[in-house]
């Protein structure tokens, strides 16, 4: 199906596939300034085996902040409070991170530094932890440009905002779970399920999950969604012999 062109300025509403941008380039090596405590929600374990990193969605282009009123942010916040004490029964703490500004602004510079960051201080709390990276819309998109951090086993993916020009290199040797609804007129299904395909072929597994006719902001069939965060999740660690 084509691709939906929703209203630009909508919340986590991507606008056509942005001009091709370069994404493999070396992650920096100065280490990032620690983010303020409220810009990371914790759900916290004791001795960690595995951390899932939560990765909000956003807007194509807005350099304003993401305050605490932000929907894309509350949504996924959701999702950590279901998921959470699943995930910690299998030893895996969940961080949120809430980025410093809202859009992708083009090349994604900003949140992408963002989610840097936040796996540097992964690594200064908890050392060598396996990765998880569950995104939402654009978060997903942030993930999959992200994901050949070291620390990094695995992205899931809900509704994500995949472009036919996003890479897939950073995905090399990694797990890749995706879920998206037939019913999004913001983001495409087709889409997501042709990029899987594509990362398929570097990728150490990639599955695609088709969750029926619903739409972007997974305010319908709630269990079924935060069931596919969790399970997403879980599957992507024990692949990787994490959990």
């Amino acid at each position: 199906m084509p691709h939906p062109s929703p209203r630009e300025g909508s919340p986590d509403a991507p606008a056509s596939p942005v001009h091709p941008h370069e994404i493999d380039e070396a992650h920096e090596s100065t280490v990032p300034a620690p983010l303020p405590s409220e810009r990371l929600v914790r759900e916290a374990v004791a001795r960690p085996r595995a951390l899932v990193l939560a990765l909000h969605g956003g807007t194509v282009r807005s350099t304003a902040p993401v305050t605490g009123r932000s929907a894309s942010w509350h949504r996924m916040r959701a999702v950590q409070r279901d998921i959470a004490a699943g995930l910690a029964d299998a030893g895996v703490a969940t961080w949120l991170l809430r980025y410093s500004e809202r859009g992708w602004n083009g090349d994604g510079a900003v949140v992408r530094a963002d989610a840097r960051a936040a796996l540097a201080q992964v690594r200064a709390e908890h050392g060598d932890l396996p990765v998880v990276l569950l995104g939402h819309s654009m978060g997903a998109r942030v993930a999959v440009h992200e994901a050949d951090d070291p620390q990094v086993v695995g992205v899931v993916g809900l509704a994500p905002w995949w472009q036919p020009d996003d890479p897939v290199t950073a995905l090399t040797g990694r797990h890749l779970r995706a879920a998206h609804g037939t019913g999004d007129h913001i983001t495409s299904a087709t889409m997501t399920a042709a990029y899987v395909e594509r990362a398929g072929r570097l990728t150490a597994s990639a599955a695609f999950t088709p969750m029926g006719p619903v739409g972007h902001y997974m305010l319908r069939r709630v269990p079924a969604w935060h069931a596919a965060a969790l399970d997403g999740c879980l599957d992507v660690l024990r692949s990787a012999d994490a959990v």
